[in-house]
């Protein structure tokens, strides 16, 4: 796979603010989602450009386009319809389905499902009935491909039509039928413009005889949303997943947006640090800020 997918191309329409205002872009942008919370958790807004400065490799890039507004979103969603998810599914559902009650009318969605295989069932659609239907239809068996699946939803993620991506895992172990290996995985979203959420019921003791995929899985997903500036919810009960799928999508609706044109460019396919720091604005105490970590810049 060549590593462009963190960037936005030569003469690419971006649109940077839910209201449809269309950019031209005549250069490579890089675009940068960033979450913003205070000391107790809570989404912070308001803040404006000169709030934030963004780093790549160490040295500072003038960002070039800015957005505090609900941009528009493209998601995908994987669930897990292996056997050991059993009456679990049913909860899953409601937990994809409270996410897509917050999705607005420039959103898309798609839905896939993995258990000895990743399955597409409902393409990118901005009709949420649709992806509901597929919902539906699912039912549980097997094994879990679940790096086949984040694969497959990286693929489908590049007919995106939003410069903001998100992966949404609902899982409940790791993986122990895929032919992508957690490597290959973690290098495959690091090329990826894509920010990974995860959301599951995990055991908290593993049992003797789990393969090294399905112990290693839980953490795999945390490593993955840290690395995308998304981030992995843990859950003792599945009846608490309609409340973490919430929680994501309140996020997903509280971003900021950021984009550069970087100052290095060498064509050389090299990973590139990203580092964002912000402004601590007068009575709004210590703020924290949460991104993507870097991208893949073009190869020669």
């Amino acid at each position: 796979m060549r590593r462009r997918l963190a960037l936005l191309g030569l003469g690419l329409l971006t649109r940077l603010c839910a209201q449809d205002v269309r950019i031209h872009v005549d250069t490579t942008l890089v675009v940068v989602p960033v979450t913003v919370t205070d000391a107790m958790n809570r989404f912070v807004l308001g803040l404006d450009q000169p709030d934030f400065r963004v780093f790549e490799d160490g040295a500072e890039q003038k960002i070039t386009h800015f957005s505090g507004e609900d941009a528009p979103l493209s998601v995908g969603l994987l669930i897990d319809t292996s056997g050991s998810m059993g009456m679990k599914l049913d909860v899953s559902r409601d937990a994809v389905r409270e996410l897509l009650k917050t999705l607005n009318a420039q959103d898309e969605a798609f839905l896939v499902e993995f258990n000895d295989q990743a399955t597409l069932i409902q393409p990118f659609s901005g009709r949420m009935d649709q992806v509901e239907s597929g919902l539906r239809a699912l039912h549980t068996g097997g094994l879990t491909a679940l790096f086949d699946a984040v694969n497959m939803g990286l693929e489908e993620m590049k007919k995106a039509k939003n410069p903001r991506k998100a992966l949404v895992v609902i899982s409940d172990g790791g993986d122990n039928n895929s032919r992508y290996t957690s490597l290959q995985i973690k290098d495959l979203v690091r090329e990826a413009d894509v920010q990974v959420y995860a959301m599951g019921v995990f055991e908290p003791v593993f049992f003797a005889g789990l393969s090294r995929e399905e112990v290693s899985g839980p953490k795999l997903l945390s490593q993955i949303a840290e690395q995308t500036g998304g981030r992995a919810f843990g859950a003792t009960e599945s009846s608490q997943l309609p409340a973490i799928a919430e929680k994501i999508a309140i996020e997903l609706h509280n971003q900021y947006v950021l984009a550069y044109s970087p100052l290095n460019h060498t064509r050389d396919g090299a990973y590139r640090n990203i580092r964002v720091e912000l402004k601590q604005p007068k009575g709004l105490g210590q703020l924290k800020a949460r991104w993507r970590l870097g991208y893949y810049a073009p190869p020669e």
